[in-house]
């Protein structure tokens, strides 16, 4: 997968090129990271990349020139990418995400969705944003990573890459890995044990010991569907839960009440 980054700070983007398993992947070319910096596109010696908004108030924000420029450099690069380079159309262009407070929530459905590309560019905002032609003509998607403000797309940039590389084919050293996280199913994942058997007077479930590889998988079901129902109810109404499902949440829920 090839991705592209418009960004007044490259460097920030060490935190995922050099650590971990995007930094594996890219090591690996499962994955391409390349950057623009509309700054090296602002004409004057300054390098001016934020203007005044018209109407007046407080802030600002980015340039539209440069930043525009940076895009379409961008765009033409990672089409450079493919076989043959050859875009087919004005609509089959590498995708591009403006990652924005305004955009719709990231989710495990829309990260899928996007990791099947094998194009991807995002363009990171700075100051109070981007001027609103930028994003009605160069944009095709916003994505926000929740109701809260950051001093820019950088980071939230980063963490759609880093969610987006665990379903690149060998990023992971297990394969069934991503498909058992959370969200995978609709639902919260199990609570998870390791050495040593007993910590501070709290021993890991017996049935985890056990060997019986059934029981097991029902534990962590009746886990998994109790953590959501505690955590996160609203998952629960997105999904349609089996028989056995709706058995062993009420079993949970029974279980849970007694002891509390």
């Amino acid at each position: 997968m090839h991705i592209g980054v418009v960004t007044l700070f490259p460097e920030m983007f060490n935190a995922i090129s050099q650590y971990g398993v995007s930094s594996r992947a890219l090591n690996s070319s499962l994955l391409s990271l390349e950057y623009w910096n509309p700054r090296d596109f602002a004409p004057d010696k300054h390098r001016t990349v934020d203007d005044k908004p018209f109407g007046g108030g407080p802030g600002m924000l980015m340039k539209t020139e440069p930043l525009v420029a940076a895009i379409r450099q961008a765009r033409d690069s990672l089409l450079t990418h493919r076989v043959d380079g050859v875009q087919e159309s004005a609509e089959d262009k590498p995708h591009t995400v403006y990652l924005s407070p305004q955009g719709a929530p990231l989710t495990h459905e829309k990260v899928l969705g996007l990791a099947q590309k094998p194009e991807l560019l995002l363009v990171c905002g700075r100051y109070q944003g981007i001027d609103a032609r930028v994003i009605e003509n160069e944009i095709d998607e916003e994505i926000s990573l929740g109701d809260f403000i950051m001093s820019g797309g950088e980071i939230a940039a980063m963490a759609l890459i880093d969610a987006i590389v665990r379903f690149q084919p060998g990023a992971l050293g297990d394969e069934e890995s991503a498909s058992n996280d959370s969200f995978a199913k609709g639902l919260l994942h199990s609570p998870q044990f390791t050495r040593p058997q007993e910590f501070e007077e709290n021993e890991v479930p017996s049935v985890l010991l056990s060997g019986d590889h059934v029981a097991i998988e029902q534990w962590r079901m009746k886990q998994s569907l109790g953590a959501t129902w505690l955590k996160r109810p609203d998952l629960l109404e997105k999904i349609k839960l089996t028989d056995e499902q709706e058995k062993l949440l009420n079993q949970f829920k029974s279980e849970y009440q007694s002891e509390n």
